[in-house]
């Protein structure tokens, strides 16, 4: 396609109002993947990536990241710990169901938490079937003004249930009313969960998607979870809906592992699939900020 072309269509018109507000993407990997080894290895694996930031998945070698009852200033001990292996620490999963009984509580701890360890975003959801939506709202809408007062963004994603899709997304934050309140876009869960195209989904919530937890899928030969590039979504398009937020976007890995073949069974061999996962968003991202500029 030439560049005219590609000016024309659907995903070069999301990127050509990038020039007046580029977003920057900032390209990392949450701590996941590496989750059957310790926390320490996992950091020294993102690093290995080349990757500059990071989040911290909800477990390690079996047993939380932190325990809900942990005090804060064990997260600040543990995000530091990330800035001085030269990681900047973007988000944090709550580990709690938005929905679960004592949910309030335990997610004003987590709020404490990342408030301490400076971490942006706090990552929450629940059941995949379609439950409570009432406590949802309630709690959502009890919790956002909260987080926001902490300087803590709280992020829903699509995972099912009551959060199948973008579009289910959006409609919770329409219903709880409050800018402390955000979205994680999660491509991969929208395709396999849902088997609905994430492409036309992400235009239904863009202006709402703060970050994302990056993975990809694939229907074909096989139903699986992948990394970027390996699956059937498109980034590019994907990438140009927020192309234009004109904000910082993160972009953490939660799945980089390649389809049909068995996963690395060092964590050497994490750290390279790692690698070849921050390339491939690389290489997009600097593409659609090219077309942007007009280069």
């Amino acid at each position: 396609m030439t560049r005219r072309g590609f000016l024309l269509s659907g995903v070069g018109m999301a990127v050509a109002g990038a020039a007046a507000g580029p977003t920057r993407f900032q390209i990392g990997h949450l701590t996941l993947p590496w989750g059957a080894y310790p926390l320490e290895r996992a950091l020294e694996g993102i690093a290995r990536s080349g990757c500059k930031f990071m989040g911290f998945g909800p477990r390690h070698v079996g047993k939380p990241t932190i325990e809900v009852t942990a005090p804060a200033a064990e997260m600040a001990k543990l995000a530091e710990r990330a800035r001085g292996m030269g990681l900047g620490p973007l988000l944090m999963f709550s580990g709690v169901a938005i929905e679960a009984a004592g949910a309030l509580e335990a997610h004003q701890r987590r709020i404490e938490q990342a408030a301490a360890g400076r971490i942006p975003y706090l990552l929450t959801f629940g059941n995949t079937k379609p439950i409570q939506r009432d406590v949802w709202i309630a709690n959502l809408k009890d919790l956002a003004p909260r987080a926001q007062a902490a300087g803590v963004m709280l992020v829903i994603k699509p995972h099912g249930g009551n959060t199948a899709t973008g579009k289910d997304c959006a409609g919770i934050l329409a219903d709880v009313g409050h800018p402390g309140l955000k979205i994680c876009y999660d491509a991969g869960n929208v395709l396999d969960y849902q088997d609905v195209d994430p492409l036309p989904d992400i235009r239904t919530c863009a202006e709402d998607v703060y970050c994302f937890c990056i993975k990809d899928h694939r229907n074909t030969p096989k139903d699986e979870d992948c990394g970027p590039g390996l699956g059937e979504i498109d980034h590019y398009k994907l990438l140009a809906a927020v192309a234009s937020a004109g904000r910082e976007m993160p972009l953490l890995c939660e799945n980089i592992f390649e389809p049909l073949v068995p996963r690395p069974k060092t964590p050497e061999g994490i750290d390279e699939v790692a690698r070849r996962a921050r390339e491939f968003l690389e290489t997009v991202t600097r593409g659609l900020g090219t077309v942007a500029s007009g280069r």
